[in-house]
């Protein structure tokens, strides 16, 4: 589950791999301070294109605390278990209502076995490439919120149908989407709701449905869409780690509305998934120094990513 020892001696892992309560805590805070400063900037200046960029800088944070809980679920958020777990579930994970527990023990088989059959994931990655049309359907059942609304029935009917069956419910967070989706509605569905009042009180009424329920239910979903087509769609089907699975390199404008937290090094999380992810940059570079570069599967930007995954107009 660590490739990347084939490439980096330990020597060079090591610092890459040391983890920081300062810096943990720091993307946590901004994450929500853009959330925070999103609204304001709305608030202050109340018009069509405010909103919509606060929507959009919105869902793209929602999408950061979801990498953010990512991290704590590989421990490598903050230094110690407990606040990997509790920070993980609190503010990363239960406010766009995933389960960091199930996701980790669905997120490791993933690593363990990626690209393979046993791979959780693979039922994302193979139906990629493909065509234009399909991924325009996809892309707009996500920004009209017809894949998010759908998402969140289909969470509500699996707790109400799970509801007191300890088995059952173990069982389905085992299984659970990579989406980050929870099973656990009773502990992450109130903390959602409850933020989306708090936004309500601190301006109009409607202001919780609009700045998070609505970017939850569109640009979130779309992102979380496009992130992981760049990850894995159209890659190698191999147990090779540097093909299957892709680095896509990324603008400001991009980091800030598709990939927040250097999610785009995705292979070298791949090669060292303990290595937090502002250290992955490094990483990159590193690897790039021993004349890698051209065997790593990369992309210029995520325009290109999608290219490779279907989205051509012949």
């Amino acid at each position: 589950m660590t490739p990347g020892k084939a490439y980096l001696t330990s020597d060079e892992i090591r610092p890459l791999a040391r983890r920081s309560n300062l810096m943990g805590a720091w993307l946590v805070a901004h994450c929500w301070g853009t959330i925070v400063l999103a609204i304001g900037l709305f608030a202050l200046w109340p018009n069509p294109v405010t909103f919509l960029l606060a929507v959009i800088l919105i869902g793209s944070r929602q999408l950061g605390l979801a990498i953010l809980m990512h991290e704590a679920a590989h421990s490598a958020l903050f230094k110690s278990r407990w606040l990997n777990d509790r920070v993980g579930e609190w503010l990363c994970g239960w406010p766009i209502m995933a389960d960091l527990h199930a996701y980790r023990h669905y997120h490791l088989t993933h690593h363990r076995f990626t690209q393979t059959d046993k791979d959780p994931d693979l039922v994302l990655s193979e139906k990629f490439p493909t065509s234009h049309a399909s991924m325009r359907r996809k892309f707009l059942r996500d920004l009209t919120g017809q894949t998010g609304i759908r998402q969140l029935l289909g969470q509500i009917t699996m707790f109400i149908r799970l509801a007191g069956d300890d088995d059952a419910i173990d069982a389905a967070k085992s299984q659970s989407a990579q989406a980050f989706k929870s099973n656990m509605l009773g502990r992450a569905f109130p903390v959602f709701i409850g933020i989306a009042v708090a936004i309500g009180l601190i301006g109009d009424w409607w202001w919780g449905l609009a700045f998070w329920l609505l970017p939850y239910l569109t640009w979130f979903q779309f992102v979380l869409r496009v992130r992981n087509i760049a990850e894995h769609g159209a890659v190698e089907r191999s147990d090779n780690p540097l093909q299957n699975v892709r680095t896509t390199h990324a603008g400001p404008v991009a980091r800030a509305l598709v990939a927040p937290y250097y999610v785009n090094y995705h292979l070298e999380h791949h090669m060292v998934m303990h290595v937090p992810c502002w250290q992955l940059h490094k990483m990159h570079a590193l690897l790039m120094d021993k004349g890698l570069g051209d065997s790593m599967r990369t992309a210029p930007s995520y325009r290109a990513a999608m290219m490779e995954a279907g989205w051509r107009s012949s």
